[in-house]
């Protein structure tokens, strides 16, 4: 606060001289914002689709990247019924933030939120509508059959993921990257 009893401006502050928007947007790093949505059937073993345009991580959650304006909870929302025709109902619990750091095939950094979808039916799952450019299998399976399925990196949030959901307490997860382990 200064001496009028205000804040600073957007481009002053006591001992310093602040960049104009634009020519800050270009000092900082870059990132791509993702939400997805994480179901387990009703033996809570946890439900992944399988990717067809990623060898790298083959299964995933229902989710995908931001729009330009939409914030995490309705990119969730819209990338789970596109993925799935699932309606996931509000309100919003997050189950964890992940983060990854630019890669040898991504050049930014990535930040997401897992939200939690409840338990599935086994009516549910077998509904479920996959997008064949996208995903070509869905699958209930407990985190032992899921291990050997995944990069240690993937399971590893996958593992953090389901308990954020067993104990309540959500996960921040920064050791998910691009890269094949």
């Amino acid at each position: 606060m200064n001496e009028t009893g205000t804040f600073p401006g957007p481009r002053e502050a006591p001992g310093r001289v602040m960049l104009p928007p634009e020519e800050y947007a270009r000092s900082v790093p870059k990132s791509t914002g993702f939400a997805c949505v994480f179901f387990t059937d009703r033996q809570d073993r946890p439900v992944q689709l399988r990717a067809t345009y990623s060898r790298t991580h083959p299964w995933q959650f229902p989710g995908g990247t931001m729009d330009h304006g939409e914030r995490p909870w309705e990119t969730a929302r819209r990338e789970c019924r596109e993925e799935t025709g699932i309606e996931v109902p509000g309100p919003p619990r997050l189950l964890a933030s992940v983060f990854g750091p630019p890669g040898p095939d991504w050049p930014f950094s990535t930040s997401g939120c897992v939200f939690d979808g409840g338990r599935l039916t086994d009516d549910q799952i077998r509904a479920i509508v996959l997008d064949p450019d996208e995903h070509d299998a869905v699958r209930a399976l407990s985190l032992e059959e899921w291990y050997p399925l995944m990069p240690p990196q993937d399971f590893a949030r996958l593992e953090a993921v389901m308990t954020a959901r067993l104990t309540g307490t959500a996960a921040y997860f920064d050791a998910w990257g691009w890269g094949d382990a």
